[in-house]
């Protein structure tokens, strides 16, 4: 079977790279941030010029920023307990964007592998890293202009102190499932792997040395792949997520974290950190009431009613003819309840129970529980 043949390299893969990454520190300077929707903070609707409508944006900004979410992202509070602002988008031009403490790369809709004309976003890894290439030069010949411009750019050394963060991969198995089956998925995984490690590659011989990689969650428990590959019951497991779905995620996961050991071994003088997003968004969805929500699955913001209440031909927020009958995608009166937003992405609600997981230190490789300098103020 495909899925054993992949697993037996995999697992030597964890037996010879061992992880010997320096201690962990968060007193960061700056972050930059790679990813998709997961941490899009504008990214994709400033960089191909389109609205992303209210109720996005509701809960927090109460107005819409270019977060497909009611408020606020993972990285948003991750940002915040570190002390650190807000990221803005590399594309943003408008009200003059501050990038002293970092940059966004991130674009909803991203892959890692180079986008193809069909795709959602042309911003795939490959791009995002070349734009941030182009980010650091740029800030290089800018800073010896003097402190007008300096109080936006982040310091020469930022670039080697700062924290990168990665939060990509989604997209390219959930695409793949439209148009190929589980076996070419699963083996696929490897050349996207692949790409990915060139692209860190490229980032550390630019002197980054603090990488902090998210694996990617539980693709099978989002309505959007529930509503059109889970119709068929024995598709799904006891939660109610897709099945197939999951696995890849699993698979994807357990070659991104050999990748990350094998990069703890290679980049002596880097820490490398592997955070288990899957593990801590499953246990959310399978104990949802145990903190505080509602609805583990059903979305808060979209159409149809229960169960789902997710239909792929309107988005959260717009209003369209179906049916001959004019229809808005509305969110739901409280998004606390829900953990999934619009069916694809998650409320504030659960990003905020999903970043106070991460800050535990628990789901990290290394773990880093006693490494922590802020006290932290969490709902969970």
């Amino acid at each position: 079977m495909a899925t054993k043949n992949t697993i037996l390299p995999i697992l030597t893969l964890f037996s010879i790279f061992l992880p010997l990454a320096i201690s962990i520190d968060f007193n960061y300077p700056a972050v930059f941030n790679f990813g998709d929707s997961n941490s899009d903070t504008g990214e994709l609707t400033v960089g191909l010029g389109f609205f992303l409508n209210p109720p996005n944006g509701q809960h927090y900004f109460k107005t819409s920023t270019g977060r497909f979410c009611d408020g606020r992202l993972i990285i948003d509070f991750l940002m915040d307990e570190m002390d650190l602002p807000f990221l803005n988008a590399y594309l943003d031009s408008i009200g003059l964007p501050n990038f002293r403490k970092g940059c966004n790369f991130a674009a909803a809709g991203s892959t890692i592998r180079p986008a193809t004309p069909t795709s959602v976003s042309p911003f795939s890894f490959g791009v995002q890293v070349s734009q941030f290439l182009r980010f650091k030069a740029r800030v290089l010949e800018l800073l010896p202009e003097g402190k007008k411009l300096s109080k936006y750019l982040p310091e020469k050394d930022y670039f080697e102190k700062g924290l990168y963060m990665f939060d990509i991969g989604q997209n390219d198995l959930a695409g793949a499932f439209y148009s190929k089956s589980l076996d070419q998925i699963l083996a696929s995984i490897p050349a996207i792997l692949v790409e990915f490690e060139t692209g860190i590659q490229k980032l550390y011989d630019q002197g980054a040395r603090n990488f902090w990689i998210h694996n990617t969650g539980p693709l099978g428990c989002l309505p959007q792949n529930v509503a059109k590959f889970g119709t068929d019951p024995s598709q799904l497991d006891e939660l109610g997520c897709v099945s197939q779905h999951n696995q890849a995620s699993k698979l994807f996961n357990l070659q991104l974290h050999a990748l990350c050991r094998k990069l703890q071994g290679q980049f002596s003088d880097a820490n490398v950190t592997y955070v288990d997003i899957f593990t801590i968004k499953y246990n959310l969805i399978a104990n949802y009431s145990r903190y505080g929500f509602e609805q583990p699955i059903m979305a808060c913001c979209g159409y149809g009613g229960p169960p789902l209440n997710y239909d792929s031909r309107i988005s959260c927020g717009q209003t369209k003819i179906l049916n001959g009958t004019s229809v808005t995608a509305k969110g739901c009166p409280d998004s606390t309840e829900y953990v999934s937003w619009d069916g694809i992405h998650y409320t504030e609600a659960a990003n905020q129970y999903v970043s106070s997981q991460i800050l535990t230190g628990k789901y990290s490789d290394p773990p880093f529980s006693d490494k922590m300098p802020f006290l932290l103020n969490l709902k969970f």
